[in-house]
C-alpha cells in the first residue's frame, strides 16, 4: 500500500506503485460491488478553477462509487476566489474539511504551490499546460488493458503538443517503459517542447507534420484537441484549429490493431465516422478514468477491502 501523499506529476510514483494502481483499477473493474463501501465516511474536495466534464465527474463518480462523498466547486466564481482569496488560503481552509483534495487550475505550477499548504493528500487534476497525471494513469490503464502491456509500443501523438498537458505527462510516463518509440505529429507552431523531449535520451523519437505519413507505422495514435483557451493570438488558433482531422480515409492506412485514443473533449480532430471503428477506444478510455481514480483515491487514503 502507498502511504498517504500527493500526486502532482506521474514521476511522483515509481513504476511499481503505478503498476499497483493499475492492477487495483482492473480488480475494481472486474468486481465493483466489492469496493462500494471502502471510503464510507471519507470526503473528497474537487476544486476546479477551470471548466471540466470528464475529469471532475469521474473524480466525483469515483468517490461516490467507493461509498464516500464530495464537496467543492466547478468554477472559481462560485467560491471565495471571486473575493480575492489566495490559493494558499483556500487549500489551508479546505484541508480542514476533507480527507483528500483534487484540484484543476489554469496556471502551470499551481499544483506544486498548493501542496505546500495541503494537510491531506492532494491530486493534481491538471495545472495549465503543465501536467495531468490522472489522465496519464487513465491512458496507461487503457493501453495495458487493451494491449496487455506497457512496453514495446510505437506511440504517435498528434495535434497540440506544445500546450497539451496530457501528452506531456504521457510521454514522460511511457519513457519509463522499455522500447517505447514516439512519433510527434504537429505543425511547427505546436511542436513538443524541448523540456519534454529532453527526457527521451534513451528512446527513439522523430517529428513530422504529416499524419498521413506517420499513421501506417503506429501501434497507438493519441489525438489531441487544438486548445483555443491556450492561445493568446486567436488568429493563430483559427489558422491551426483544423490542421489534423482523423477520418475513415486516414484510418484505412492504419494498422489493423492500432488503437485511437483521445483525452476528450474533441472538436473536429476526429470525425464522428471513426467512432464506429473498433480501433477507436476514446470512450472506453474515458470510462477507465473513473476506475483508475477509484484506485488512486484508495491508495492515497490508505484504505483497502476488508476480506
Amino acid at each position: 500500500m502507498l502511504k498517504s501523499r500527493n500526486l502532482v506529476q506521474p514521476e511522483d510514483f515509481s513504476i511499481k506503485e503505478i503498476d499497483e494502481i493499475l492492477d487495483l483499477a482492473q480488480q475494481i473493474m472486474a468486481n465493483p460491488s466489492k469496493y462500494s463501501e471502502v471510503c464510507k465516511g471519507k470526503l473528497l474536495a474537487t476544486l476546479f478553477y477551470e471548466p471540466s466534464t470528464r475529469t471532475r465527474l469521474s473524480f466525483e463518480s469515483a468517490m461516490k462509487r467507493l461509498g464516500g462523498n464530495v464537496v467543492g466547486f466547478s468554477e472559481p466564481g462560485s467560491s471565495s476566489v471571486s473575493k480575492g482569496e489566495s490559493l494558499a488560503d483556500t487549500i489551508r481552509t479546505v484541508s480542514g474539511y476533507v480527507d483528500i483534495i483534487a484540484m484543476r487550475h489554469p496556471i502551470a505550477g499551481s499544483a506544486s504551490e498548493a501542496i505546500k499548504y495541503a494537510e491531506v493528500p492532494f491530486i493534481n487534476a491538471g495545472d495549465g499546460g503543465n501536467q495531468h497525471p490522472t489522465q496519464t494513469l487513465t491512458d496507461l490503464l487503457t493501453i495495458k488493458t487493451l494491449t496487455g502491456r506497457l512496453d514495446n509500443h510505437v506511440i504517435g501523438l498528434c495535434g497540440d503538443l506544445k500546450y497539451g498537458r496530457t501528452v506531456h505527462s504521457l510521454v514522460k510516463a511511457m519513457n519509463r517503459y522499455n522500447d517505447s518509440k514516439f512519433v510527434f505529429i504537429a505543425p511547427e507552431q505546436l511542436r513538443m517542447p524541448g523540456y519534454v523531449k529532453q527526457h527521451l535520451k534513451n528512446h527513439v523519437y522523430y517529428e513530422t507534420a504529416s499524419l498521413e505519413d506517420a499513421i501506417p507505422t503506429l501501434d497507438l495514435l493519441y489525438m489531441t484537441r487544438i486548445q483555443k483557451e491556450r492561445f493568446a493570438d486567436l488568429e493563430e488558433y483559427e489558422l491551426l484549429k483544423d490542421c489534423y482531422i482523423l477520418d475513415a480515409d486516414k484510418m484505412s492506412k492504419a494498422p489493423e490493431n492500432m488503437l485511437v485514443m483521445h483525452p476528450l473533449p474533441r472538436v473536429n480532430e476526429i470525425a464522428t465516422e471513426v467512432d464506429n471503428d473498433k480501433r477507436a477506444v476514446y470512450f472506453q478510455q474515458a470510462k477507465f478514468g473513473m476506475y483508475v481514480r477509484m484506485a488512486l483515491i484508495m491508495k492515497l487514503l490508505g484504505v483497502d477491502v476488508e476480506e
